[in-house]
C-alpha cells in the first residue's frame, strides 16, 4: 500500500488525490498542478526514484476534466519490450503464443482518461517509435492486427528519474519523442531538499498504517522525529513510507522511539550535517564502508536496496566507481571487494550492464 500512496492520498472514488507537505516547493507544485490540469497538454514529470511522481500524475488527473474517467499507470521499465507493446496497445488472437483471445491495451482501456507512463527512459528505441506514432495519430495498432486501428482519446503523462537529454546525446532516447512529451515539465524535489515535509508525511503514514493494519503505534517520540528529520532519505518518500510501516508493525509501544528506528537511519545521525568545509558522507560512502569494512555481500547490502528503489541508480554507480578506483579498473577484484563468490561474477556484470551501471574500466587504470 505504501508504494501507491506515498506522497499523497491514494485515488479512491470520490476522493481528490493531493500531495502531502507544507514546504514551499510542494505548495508551489500543487499550484502548478492546478494550473496545468485544466488542459490536455502532455506532461513530463522528473525527479529521483521514490519522490512521488505517480502521485503527482494522479493529482493532475483528479483535478482535470478527465477525472470521471480511468487513470491507468504503466511501468515501462518493469517488463520486456514485447510484453510492454501488448500491454499498451493490446493484441489480437493468435498474434503470438498464448494469445488465445483479443485483448485491449491500457491505452484503449483509458479512453477519455489518463495514461501514466512511468520510467519512460527505460523504453527501447523501437517502443519509443511506436509510442511516437500513437502520439502523432491517436491510432492504436494492436500487436498482430492488419491495417489501421481504433482512434482513442487519452492524456499522456510520462515520468522518469533519468536525464533524458543525456540519453538523447547517447542515442538511447529519441529527441522527437522527448519534445512530444515535454510540453509541460513538472519536477518533484527530493525529500532531503524539503525537510519541512518529513514530519507531515510521518504523521500521515502513521495514521494510514494504524488505520489499515490496526497496529498499536500512534505516533513518534520527539527524539525519533528529530533523527528522521535529519536523515538524508536516499530512497525519498517511498523509503520513508517503508520505514514508518516497519515501525507500525514492529513497534512495541504507542509511540516509536529512537531504538525502534532502522540501523541505517540511526547510523547517519551525526554525519548528515557536517561543517561545510568537509565533504559530507554520502549514502554511497556508507554502503561502500559496509561492503569493504563490515564485509557485507553486494547482493544483501546494495542490490536489495536498489531493487526496492531505496537507493538511486546514481548511488549504485557511485558505489561501483569507488570499487573500480580501489581495484584499478579490474572488475574481478571489485567482485571480491564486494564479497561475491566467483560464480557470481557474470551475474554481477549482467546486473550492472542491464541497469546502465557498468562504468568504463580504462579510466581507472591510469
Amino acid at each position: 500500500m505504501a508504494s501507491r500512496a506515498f506522497a499523497g492520498h491514494a485515488m479512491r472514488k470520490g476522493v481528490i488525490a493531493r500531495l502531502e507537505g507544507v514546504s514551499p516547493q510542494i505548495v508551489e507544485l500543487r499550484q502548478e498542478i492546478e494550473r496545468v490540469a485544466r488542459s490536455d497538454a502532455k506532461i513530463l514529470i522528473t525527479g529521483e526514484s521514490g519522490v512521488g511522481k505517480e502521485v503527482v500524475a494522479q493529482c493532475v488527473h483528479a483535478n482535470s476534466p478527465r477525472a470521471h474517467s480511468t487513470f491507468v499507470a504503466v511501468n515501462c521499465g518493469g517488463m520486456p519490450e514485447t510484453l510492454l507493446e501488448s500491454e499498451l496497445f493490446g493484441h489480437v488472437r493468435g498474434s503470438f503464443t498464448g494469445a488465445y483471445r483479443d485483448k485491449p491495451g491500457k491505452l484503449e482501456l483509458a479512453h477519455d482518461g489518463t495514461v501514466f507512463l512511468d520510467e519512460i527512459g527505460e523504453m527501447t528505441l523501437r517502443m519509443q517509435g511506436l509510442l511516437l506514432r500513437f502520439l502523432e495519430t491517436g491510432e492504436l495498432q494492436k500487436v498482430g492486427a492488419d491495417g489501421g486501428g481504433r482512434l482513442v482519446n487519452v492524456r499522456i503523462i510520462a515520468a522518469t528519474n533519468r536525464n533524458l537529454r543525456d540519453l538523447i546525446a547517447q542515442g538511447a532516447f529519441r529527441e522527437d519523442l522527448f519534445y512530444r512529451l515535454n510540453v509541460i515539465h513538472l519536477e518533484v524535489p527530493p525529500l532531503r531538499e524539503r525537510r519541512d515535509d518529513i514530519a507531515v508525511l510521518v504523521e500521515y503514514f502513521v495514521q494510514l498504517f494504524a488505520r489499515d493494519s490496526g497496529c498499536a503505534i500512534k505516533g513518534i517520540t520527539p527524539e525519533a522525529m528529530h533523527i528522521l528529520s535529519r536523515y538524508s532519505w536516499p530512497g525519498n518518500v517511498r523509503q520513508l513510507a517503508n520505514v514508518v510501516e516497519r515501525l507500525a508493525i514492529t513497534g512495541r509501544d504507542t509511540a516509536a522511539t529512537v531504538d525502534d528506528l532502522p540501523a541505517e537511519v540511526r547510523v547517519q545521525e551525526g554525519v548528515a550535517f557536517k561543517p561545510k568545509r568537509e565533504r559530507r558522507r554520502t549514502v554511497a560512502d556508507d554502503l561502500y564502508r559496509r561492503l569493504t569494512e563490515e564485509h557485507e555481500s553486494f547482493w544483501s547490502c546494495v542490490y536489495t536496496l536498489y531493487m526496492d528503489r531505496e537507493i538511486t541508480r546514481g548511488t549504485l554507480r557511485e558505489v561501483v566507481r569507488k570499487g573500480l578506483e580501489e581495484a584499478r579498473g579490474n572488475y574481478r577484484i571489485v567482485a571480491r571487494l564486494f564479497n561475491l563468490e566467483a560464480r557470481d561474477y557474470k551475474r554481477f556484470l549482467n546486473f550492472l550492464r542491464k541497469h546502465d551501471c557498468q562504468l568504463p574500466f580504462k579510466e581507472f587504470r591510469q
